[in-house]
C-alpha cells in the first residue's frame, strides 16, 4: 500500500463505485469490433478489484449494463450477455480462492432465465465469503431502482404494514438494491465523460466524483492509485458546518 494511503485516518475508501466507460471507443481506436473492447474491460475488471483489495478497499460496484443499455444493437446485447456468462463461469474459483463476495443490483428480471439461473447460482455459493465485496450493476438505473422502491413501500402502506408518517430516509435506503452495502465514498468515471449517467443517485448524496480521461479498457492499477490519492486529499463534510 502506498505510505499516502492510510486506512487509520479514513483517506482511504471503505466504497468504490465505478462506471467504466470507453470500451467502445477503445475498440473502435483500434480497428477492432466493440465485443473486443468489451472483453478487455473485462481484464480492467479484474484489476481494478485486484488493486482495491490490496490498497484496502472493501466494497467495489460497477456500472456494467445500464437500463438503457436495452436499446443496443441485439447482437451487441448478446455478446455483453454471453461474456456475462463466461465470467460467472470461470471467475467462480477466484472468488472463492479471495473470499469474495459478489452481488448484483437492477431490474435482473430482463435477463433471460437461464443467465438469471446462473447469476443466482454464484451469488448463493459466495454469499459467506467477507473479504471483499464486489457488487455488478446490470441492467440498472438509478431512477428505476427508486421507482420500485416506492412501489414496494406504498404496497406496505396499502396492506396497513406502513403508515406514512414512518416513511424515513432510512426506510427508503433499506428498500434500494443496495440495502446491504454502504453508501459509496467515491465514485469514479473512466472515458472522459462527466456525468453519473443514472447510476447510484440516491446513494451517492455524499459521494466524491472523480472523472478520468482513460478509457476503462487501459484502467489499471496506477489509475486507481491516482484516484485514490486525489480522494485522500478532500475534506468530507456531509453537509456540517464549514460547507458553503
Amino acid at each position: 500500500m502506498d505510505p499516502g494511503l492510510r486506512r487509520d485516518d479514513n483517506t482511504v475508501p471503505t466504497h468504490i463505485a465505478i462506471i467504466m466507460d470507453g470500451n467502445g471507443r477503445w475498440a473502435k481506436a483500434r480497428g477492432l469490433p466493440r465485443t473486443a473492447g468489451h472483453k478487455k474491460g473485462a481484464e480492467s475488471l479484474r484489476r481494478a478489484m485486484n488493486a482495491c483489495r490490496k490498497h484496502g478497499v472493501k466494497h467495489l460496484t460497477v456500472y456494467a449494463f445500464s437500463s438503457e443499455n436495452w436499446n443496443r444493437p441485439a447482437d451487441e446485447i448478446n455478446d455483453l450477455m454471453q461474456l456475462l456468462q463466461h465470467y460467472l463461469r470461470n471467475e467462480l474459483q477466484t472468488l472463492h480462492e479471495n473470499q469474495i463476495r459478489l452481488r448484483f443490483i437492477g431490474d435482473l428480471s430482463q435477463l433471460d432465465e437461464h443467465l438469471r439461473e446462473q447469476v443466482d447460482e454464484t451469488v448463493n455459493q459466495t454469499t459467506r465469503h467477507s473479504q471483499f465485496n464486489l457488487t455488478i450493476a446490470l441492467s440498472y438505473g438509478g431512477r428505476q431502482e427508486i421507482t420500485r422502491a416506492v412501489q414496494k413501500l406504498a404496497k406496505d402502506i396499502q396492506a396497513g404494514r406502513l403508515k406514512p408518517e414512518q416513511v424515513t430516509e432510512q426506510i427508503i435506503a433499506g428498500a434500494l438494491d443496495t440495502a446491504e452495502l454502504p453508501e459509496p465514498d467515491l465514485l469514479i468515471r473512466t472515458g472522459g465523460e462527466q456525468r453519473i449517467s443514472n447510476f447510484l443517485l440516491w446513494q451517492s448524496a455524499y459521494t466524491e466524483f472523480y472523472f478520468c480521461d482513460t478509457l476503462w479498457p487501459d484502467f489499471g492499477e496506477s489509475e486507481l492509485e491516482a484516484a485514490l490519492q486525489d480522494f485522500s486529499k478532500r475534506e468530507r463534510r456531509f453537509g456540517t458546518a464549514g460547507e458553503s
